[in-house]
């Protein structure tokens, strides 16, 4: 069973809707129809809706905008991070061109002052040689004159203490001529060893000249 106060509750509650509505209830409360939509709220539905999606496609424009330049600015910082790359390496090659074209200068000139050398070693060895044929002309003369002495001596015995005089001082000449020979021989054989070892160093640079690789200005 409900209570007294339960009761009276409903009581209450249906007495009030029972009671004729005034005019002043009317205009506070907008009373709707089920079923029956006013047109602008359909519109204003409408339009929330385009507005939504609009919102939508825009916020997924600005998103793939945004993603394009990150993405180009991130291959702009390797494009400038290559191209700091490629000038450093370019920086050091041109450094090992200039090093290398100083050795090959340093080479040319070596190679210039071995060849001016070798030309002098050559002119002088043939200064040599021409003082050699000379001493071997001289002592080839003193050889015949005292052959002529010693003939002149066996014929002449009358004069044969001049004779033996001039074939003393004739062998001693001949001995003069014959070390002189001697030492132009010696000097010759140390220019031309000399110019061997000059010939073989310029060979030597030649070669290393040769190995060094061409560089284009």
């Amino acid at each position: 069973m409900e209570s007294p106060k339960a009761a009276a509750t409903v009581s209450a509650a249906a007495a009030r809707s029972d009671a004729p509505k005034t005019d002043a209830m009317e205009g506070d409360y907008v009373v709707s129809t089920p079923g029956k939509m006013p047109l602008s709220g359909i519109l204003l539905g409408v339009l929330a809706g385009i507005l939504f999606i609009v919102v939508i496609i825009f916020w997924m424009k600005v998103g793939a905008q945004n993603s394009a330049i990150s993405e180009s600015k991130n291959r702009i910082d390797q494009l400038e991070a290559t191209t700091a790359q490629m000038h450093a390496q370019l920086d050091s090659a041109r450094d090992d061109s200039a090093k290398l074209q100083a050795k090959i200068d340093e080479a040319k000139v070596l190679s210039d002052r071995l060849n001016g050398l070798v030309d002098k070693t050559k002119a002088g060895a043939a200064d040599l040689q021409t003082q050699l044929d000379k001493a071997r002309a001289i002592s080839n003369g003193f050889q015949s004159q005292m052959e002529t002495a010693n003939v002149t001596s066996i014929r002449r015995q009358g004069e044969a203490e001049v004779a033996k005089t001039q074939v003393a001082v004739m062998q001693t000449q001949l001995d003069d001529a014959r070390a002189d020979t001697t030492r132009l021989q010696a000097q010759l054989d140390e220019s031309r060893t000399n110019s061997a070892a000059l010939q073989e160093k310029l060979a030597k640079a030649e070669k290393t000249i040769a190995m060094l690789p061409a560089v284009h200005p």
